[in-house]
């Protein structure tokens, strides 16, 4: 891997390139001696007096961000947190963002967290922090401005597509305490909400699906994997959550700049439903590790992916570790499911398109039927009882989820249809 390493604020221009070597006279060396002149000149000139640290770190982000909208510097404190997100459990707003157009866009929104209560969504573009444009903020400087001490409140105004008018949002910070993945029983299907890939997913994963087995016995027919507005996280716990339900076969190929950069991930016997009716809800807001499960599960038949097209961040960033002086986020890979369709900007395409709707009762939408018409016939003698009511056992919270509803039909249709089969 080239380093750069620059050695002291005077000797800017001091430079050691460990491979390939630069000749003296090459171009590299005369925008390298450029930049030390116009660093020296502001230093000298500039009608302020500037902190050489912060203007240097500005030149670093300039040049990555340059790259795309997610490789970046972190400074030493940015890096700690970073390490703290990880982990499942930090301070802030609870939204994963990117940039897009120079806005801060919002890639989804975490599971009951201060931003989630706030209402904001997936797409939404943040235009303004504290009053302050964002416009011509880096990503990095546009999240630092948004973190801040516990209980402190923020106001953001968001552009969100459909509205004619800006959005004005006051948000309070708050520790986020990431539950990655929770579940229950939707009747006789199992049903697991996966809201990002911390190190603590796989485990919450298999507890979850446990617990619905547990609570719905014999009868279990099959689960329902929600990833919609999950951002992502993780690599190996994408993977991790993939194999449990993968016998077999390739999870994800990351390829680099050269051959050897190459990596593939293989699955290991063993799935945690064993073969059971599988559905994987996403939405515009699964992004990264959420793509990476829904495309090995689709690629191998394993799932029916339900839901609207995903985000389509297929790239791989590599924390690079600079010796105590923060870390270098860059991007060295792209992502690859197993039939080697590329992620990056294109997303993945549900097998089945369900776009979010609004569900009404009987009551709310009117609907008129036989028992309505005057002199209707009676419905003669039942042996059941006075009335013949269905209750699938789903919860309320499921039945205004039109999407999450379609996917336990879908269990249930094809649990019904292999009983059939079977007898």
């Amino acid at each position: 891997m080239r380093r750069l390493v620059i050695s002291g604020v005077a000797a800017i221009t001091l430079l050691t390139f460990s491979a390939p070597a630069l000749s003296a006279g090459s171009d590299t060396y005369k925008q390298l001696d450029l930049f030390g002149d116009i660093f020296e000149r502001i230093r000298s000139d500039y009608v302020e007096t500037v902190d050489d640290a912060k203007l240097i770190e500005a030149a670093i982000n300039g040049m990555l961000t340059s790259l795309d909208p997610h490789s970046s510097y972190l400074n030493p404190k940015n890096y700690r947190d970073m390490q703290v997100t990880t982990r499942g459990t930090f301070g802030g707003l609870g939204i994963e963002v990117t940039m897009e157009n120079g806005l801060v866009k919002v890639v989804a929104p975490i599971d009951d967290t201060p931003a989630y209560d706030a209402g904001i969504k997936s797409g939404d573009l943040i235009t303004a922090i504290d009053g302050e444009p964002v416009m011509g903020l880096t990503l990095s400087e546009a999240v630092e401005k948004m973190r801040g001490p516990v209980d402190t409140t923020i106001d953001l105004t968001l552009s969100r597509k459909g509205e004619k008018k800006p959005l004005d949002v006051t948000i309070k910070r708050a520790v986020i305490k990431v539950r990655s993945a929770r579940g229950r029983a939707e009747g006789k299907v199992g049903y697991v909400r996966i809201s990002s890939f911390s190190e603590q997913t796989t485990n919450g994963l298999k507890k979850a699906v446990e617990k619905a087995k547990k609570d719905i016995g014999d009868e279990f027919a099959g689960l329902v994997l929600d990833l919609r507005s999950n951002p992502g996280g993780l690599l190996d716990q994408a993977i991790q959550v993939s194999d449990a339900f993968l016998e077999r076969g390739e999870i994800v190929s990351t390829r680099g700049k050269t051959t050897g950069d190459s990596q593939r991930f293989n699955a290991r016997p063993g799935d945690i439903i064993d073969g059971l009716p599988l559905v994987v809800l996403i939405n515009g807001g699964s992004a990264s590790a959420s793509e990476i499960v829904a495309g090995a599960l689709q690629d191998h038949r394993r799932a029916l992916v339900l839901g609207t097209k995903s985000f389509g961040k297929g790239s791989v960033q590599t924390i690079i570790p600079l010796g105590g002086r923060g870390a270098l986020r860059l991007t060295t890979q792209r992502y690859y499911t197993p039939s080697g369709r590329s992620i990056q900007a294109k997303g993945i395409t549900p097998d089945i398109i369900v776009t979010p709707a609004q569900i009404e009762s009987e009551e709310e939408a009117k609907v008129r039927s036989e028992s309505d018409l005057r002199n209707h016939l009676g419905a003669g003698r039942q042996s059941g009882g006075e009335e013949n009511k269905v209750d699938d056992g789903r919860s309320d919270a499921a039945r205004k989820d039109y999407q999450l509803s379609r996917a336990l039909d879908l269990i249930r249709g094809i649990s019904l249809m292999s009983a059939r089969a079977e007898n």
